[in-house]
């Protein structure tokens, strides 16, 4: 027979020590492989270095810079505009599939999942090589415009001022609707057919069925969603380095892809730790708020 817990009873984990013990291997890691490099980064960030000659102090230059130069403010623009075609469309796009999909009953859905979520699995080298076939001059996209007789639509997409970043946006919003949409059909299984059954006896339809139901039910998965897709757009390098090389001029020419640009084309090692540093604040500053504003309030 168990007795009693005493005072001396050590409650689970205790004592404390002996957890951290258990997570010392995976901070080591973390560590060594992120937060030296990071602490290195912003070393370099306060220093004019060419990576080659003998670096000299910058101050807070190179960050001043990011807010008067308009050759350094610029991509972090293109970043925030992406965001749009990289977060919100992917989320607006992913639970409309996934209210339709888990509403009504879709013949072959497997083959729509899969289909949709597919540009998840492929390389992103694959992806940009692809798109860059589709909406090249005499690509895919400008023949099937000439072929319905717009031929005044048709254009260079990722040679255009106007139009290369919101081409590169649109790949973008093609990759991550795939992952919304699965995040959101495994979220609606959750939630309970009662809720849907009583919402249907208030008369509610399908609009107000979603938005009484089914969104709030979802809130975890849009959060999870969110940060995802808003590092992927910040982050994004691959796409923009292979459909468009941040032209024409620095047209499409993001963050993280202006650090290399300025890292091992320009030598301006200082100025891309800059760089780096300042993404690395907006992608944590950026996630903690969604975070707050989207899973701070299901309490």
């Amino acid at each position: 027979m168990k007795g009693k817990p005493t005072s001396t009873s050590r409650a689970p984990g205790e004592p404390r020590s002996i957890g951290y013990l258990y997570v010392l291997p995976a901070l080591a890691v973390y560590g060594l492989f992120l937060l030296y490099p990071f602490g290195q980064a912003v070393g370099l960030s306060f220093l004019h270095w060419d990576g080659l000659t003998r670096a000299t102090s910058a101050g807070l230059d190179n960050y001043t810079a990011l807010f008067t130069d308009p050759t350094l403010r610029a991509p972090f623009g293109h970043a925030l505009i992406l965001l749009v075609f990289y977060a919100a469309l992917p989320v607006v796009i992913g639970l409309l599939l996934a209210a339709t999909m888990s509403r009504i009953r879709v013949r072959g859905l497997t083959f729509f999942r899969t289909v949709l979520f597919l540009p998840q699995v492929l390389a992103m080298v694959v992806v940009g090589v692809a798109w860059r076939s589709i909406l090249a001059p005499d690509g895919l996209l400008n023949d099937a415009l000439r072929a319905v007789g717009l031929d005044g639509l048709a254009r260079p997409w990722l040679g255009d001022d106007t139009w290369a970043l919101p081409a590169v946006g649109v790949v973008g919003t093609w990759v991550m609707t795939g992952l919304c949409m699965v995040l959101f059909l495994a979220g609606a299984q959750r939630i309970p057919r009662e809720l849907y059954e009583a919402a249907r006896l208030d008369g509610a339809g399908a609009v107000r069925e979603f938005f009484a139901v089914t969104l709030p039910g979802l809130r975890g998965e849009i959060s999870v969603a969110l940060t995802l897709t808003i590092i992927a757009g910040l982050r994004n390098f691959d796409l923009i380095y292979i459909t468009t090389g941040g032209g024409p001029g620095n047209a499409t020419s993001v963050p993280a892809y202006e650090v290399y640009h300025r890292a091992f084309e320009l030598n301006e090692v200082g100025s891309a730790a800059a760089i780096g540093v300042a993404l690395t604040v907006l992608i944590f500053a950026l996630t903690v708020t969604v975070s707050r504003l989207v899973e701070g309030r299901r309490a």
